[in-house]
């Protein structure tokens, strides 16, 4: 079990949470002013900063929080640590999905601020239909089983890589551009910019992410049935 003190490791959830919000607000802005007529641009220089920024991102607080930004992967983590001993207690898991939820705003309100816009702008860009949540429900899924399959076969430390670029392909191989995350869904309505969504539209999300969680536990057990014996390592092993 992490012996970190929990309000350090909650605060590098909120970090490096808010951060990784910041790299995907601040990219889509700057991606739409550079290249205003053409959206796959846009899309590829989003994404493409996201993924780098989010393998930093692990680097940078995965040895003290585990580097998850993320309630479904912290989920994950309780739900799979629970028979072993291992990973997040109940009270990490609150903590964890308070902190990274409130991180998510704080970095789009940062973004925001950055490119000059108010602090607040509630997205106006609709996404609720029913593909993008299909799209949610296999992001999800695939992230948690890259996730877990790393730590359960002692390869951790390659985690920073790995997610990095599944997420920065899952941006274009799923409908909904890969949010994979509730709460970066949250944050992301805070911004009426490339990457927003519109609060009307987070609901759908949020619950197409926790099928997502559902089915990927349930096929991490079916092929990894001891994958909780590592929930302490992920995403990246904590020794600090």
């Amino acid at each position: 079990m992490n012996q970190t003190t929990l309000w350090r490791r909650l605060f590098a959830e909120f970090l490096g949470t808010a951060l990784l919000v910041t790299a995907v607000v601040g990219s889509g802005i700057m991606a739409a002013t550079l290249s205003p007529d053409d959206v796959g641009l846009q899309l590829l220089e989003n994404s493409v900063a996201t993924a780098f920024a989010l393998g930093a991102l692990i680097l940078t607080f995965g040895p003290i929080s585990g580097a998850h930004f993320n309630p479904v992967v912290s989920a994950a983590d309780w739900f799979l640590g629970r028979r072993s001993g291992t990973g997040l207690t109940i009270k990490d898991l609150l903590g964890y999905a308070g902190a990274q939820t409130l991180g998510a705003i704080a970095g789009s309100i940062l973004a925001n601020l950055m490119f000059d816009l108010a602090p607040v702008t509630m997205s106006t860009k609709e996404r609720a239909a029913g593909n993008p949540w299909l799209g949610e429900v296999v992001a999800v899924a695939g992230l948690l089983l890259l996730i877990f399959a790393l730590g359960r076969s002692g390869r951790a430390s390659v985690a920073p890589a790995a997610v990095g670029a599944y997420i920065g392909a899952a941006y274009w191989f799923t409908s909904s551009t890969s949010f994979a995350n509730p709460a970066v869904t949250v944050g992301r309505a805070f911004t009426d910019t490339f990457a927003g969504i519109a609060p009307a539209s987070v609901p759908g999300f949020v619950i197409a992410q926790i099928a997502g969680l559902i089915i990927g536990v349930g096929v991490l057990l079916a092929l990894y049935p001891t994958a909780g014996d590592a929930a302490d390592d992920i995403v990246v092993e904590r020794n600090v």
